[in-house]
């Protein structure tokens, strides 16, 4: 290709609304242009990366016998309702009724889809075990698109899902995916961390986020560099090993609990300060609603409470913070003020209160609580469990040795589904004993947009992008030093001539622009070879190759070009 024939639109200027690295340099480079808040148009070099990327996914896909198909980006919201995942999505669905007044969703997963398409036409074992996958569009309304397309509301998804007689299927199926997964970000140039993770409104018993760590990225994983633990925050356990009590005398000196005014005063911080204590010597009570149920949970001060544990633990379908009538009724007390004294709601503690003396807690009253709380004495619990957010503070849960906090992008997302799905929507298949059976599912999601995005906050440098090979939009850029010249001109296009004749994808920029305009956009869109065509060089029968990602500079003889260019 001929830069004067294709349309890459490069920038000198940094734009203002691009937080995240990949994003200034997609748009500095031309990859993509935004259209609207988390919509882009991907310009083409980046639908040439796309491509390659998508290109990755299906030979890794189906060289585990994954079956590709299309499923459609519009689907009739009876099957949302169905599933029962309606409500679970919220404003993040987006929708919209047709002229016949009929309620359609823009997917942003075809869980939905794919189960309806499998209780339609997988009726027998003999047709199993299956796994189909699709390339697509997806939707979401995020309320905060970020970080180009790291974050957007319309984005390009791989999704397989497999169907098996039962979990050993799910299994063998599952693992061919996880398999698969490690191959395709290795051949993208990403280093990713499978790591345990929360299945979320997806649903099942297992999941795993591959991860890849970056400062740009939304979430948080906590991972062990001794023995190799991972998990995202949502799931990370807390050792009760690596606990450190903070308690306030010995239990065998219990001090008289004792009420105390904190006007106008709720929070950990602020009572902390007015009554002198740290908030590891405190204890916070969240009252919360489990499927309508109330129940209060018991924190240390200087921990967060983690709601995906809470929730797997109570075994709810919905967990939500209690409001302020019924914080009432439950504690006697208003908002902001709750303890575990003199409640009769059921109390679950986290694992890190057990130790504690004498304590800090609400006392169910308008500006007041108690210190000198302790357990048993003063209230019972009957319930411990591991119900907070990981810290760096904690070790491996693993090994015990020191845990990392760090952030990362996901790059994908795989699910045991297990019966989610095919119960609540009928789902079955005939077994091999003439009885019916429900399909036994599993999922596996790759942001493919963002695996352009990962790549290039990995590798670049203050000069512009620097593409792993695999990614690459083109392998080898030929820059002509003052392309007027014929000599130079007449080897720049016999050099352009032979590489594209034994299949190099090539980039000839013939642009009637300066060398240093045509070096700084070279670096900028990071094509991993550079060929420099210049008189000088051509007096001695030479020309110049650059990597793009050493810096190293050989000389070749110019008819041997096509031969130095690594395969």
């Amino acid at each position: 290709m001929k830069w004067s024939e294709y349309f890459i639109p490069t920038l000198k200027e940094v734009p203002s609304e691009a937080e995240a690295v990949s994003h200034r340099l997609m748009i500095r480079s031309g990859l993509i242009r935004k259209i609207a808040s988390g919509a882009y148009t991907y310009l083409p070099l980046g639908l040439r990366v796309l491509k390659k990327v998508e290109n990755i996914i299906r030979e890794e896909m189906n060289k585990k016998g994954a079956i590709e198909l299309l499923l459609p980006s519009l689907q009739p919201v009876e099957l949302w309702h169905e599933s029962g995942r309606y409500k679970d999505l919220g404003e993040d669905l987006i929708k919209f009724k047709d002229r016949h007044n009929r309620t359609m969703v823009f997917g942003p997963t075809h869980e939905e889809v794919i189960t309806d398409l499998a209780r339609n036409h997988l009726r027998s074992y003999r047709q199993l075990p299956m796994t189909l996958y699709q390339i697509q569009t997806k939707f979401r309304d995020e309320v905060r698109p970020r970080f180009g397309v790291i974050r957007s509301r319309e984005f390009i998804m791989k999704d397989a899902y497999s169907f098996d007689r039962n979990n050993e299927g799910l299994d063998k199926s599952y693992s061919k995916m996880y398999e698969a997964y490690k191959a395709i970000f290795e051949r993208c140039g990403l280093k990713a961390l499978a790591v345990e993770a929360d299945s979320g409104v997806m649903g099942g018993d297992m999941s795993h986020e591959f991860m890849v760590l970056s400062e740009s990225g939304e979430d948080l994983l906590a991972h062990c560099s001794s023995c190799g633990y991972a998990a995202s925050m949502a799931v990370a356990s807390c050792s009760r090993l690596s606990l450190e009590h903070h308690v306030r005398g010995l239990a065998s000196n219990m001090e008289r609990l004792k009420e105390v005014d904190t006007p106008g005063v709720s929070t950990i911080d602020k009572v902390s300060a007015i009554l002198k204590v740290q908030p590891e010597e405190m204890v916070k009570t969240l009252i919360y609603v489990a499927d309508g149920e109330s129940v209060a949970v018991l924190i240390r001060g200087d921990h967060e409470a983690n709601e995906a544990k809470i929730k797997k633990y109570l075994k709810c379908s919905e967990l939500a913070m209690a409001g302020e009538d019924v914080i009432k009724e439950s504690t006697g007390g208003p908002l902001g003020f709750s303890g575990p004294v003199k409640i009769k709601i059921r109390i679950v503690a986290d694992n890190s209160i057990q130790g504690m003396v004498n304590f800090v807690t609400g006392a169910n009253k308008k500006d007041k609580h108690l210190i000198n709380t302790n357990l048993d004495r003063d209230f019972k619990v009957e319930e411990w469990a591991d119900l907070r957010m990981i810290t760096d503070k904690d070790k491996c849960p693993k090994c015990y040795k020191p845990i990392k906090i760090e952030r990362a992008i996901e790059m994908g997302h795989v699910f045991k589904l297990g019966l989610k799905y095919s119960k609540a929507m009928k789902a079955e298949f005939l077994d091999e004993d003439s009885t019916l059976k429900p399909l036994v599912m599993g999922c596996y999601g790759i942001g493919v947009n963002r695996i352009v995005a990962t790549a290039i906050e990995l590798h670049n440098d203050d000069k512009g992008i620097i593409w792993p090979e695999a990614l690459a939009p083109f392998k080898v850029m030929i820059v002509p030093l003052n392309y007027t010249k014929d000599i130079v001109c007449e080897t720049a296009d016999k050099i352009y001539k032979d590489l594209s004749e034994k299949g190099v994808e090539v980039l000839l920029d013939n642009r009637d622009e300066s060398a240093g305009v045509k070096f700084n956009d070279a670096e900028l869109i990071g094509i991993p070879y550079v060929v420099v065509v210049g008189e000088r060089g051509l007096k001695k029968g030479i020309v110049e190759i650059k990597n793009r990602r050493t810096g190293e500079v050989i000389e070749a003889k110019k008819e041997e070009i096509v031969n130095k260019i690594p395969a």
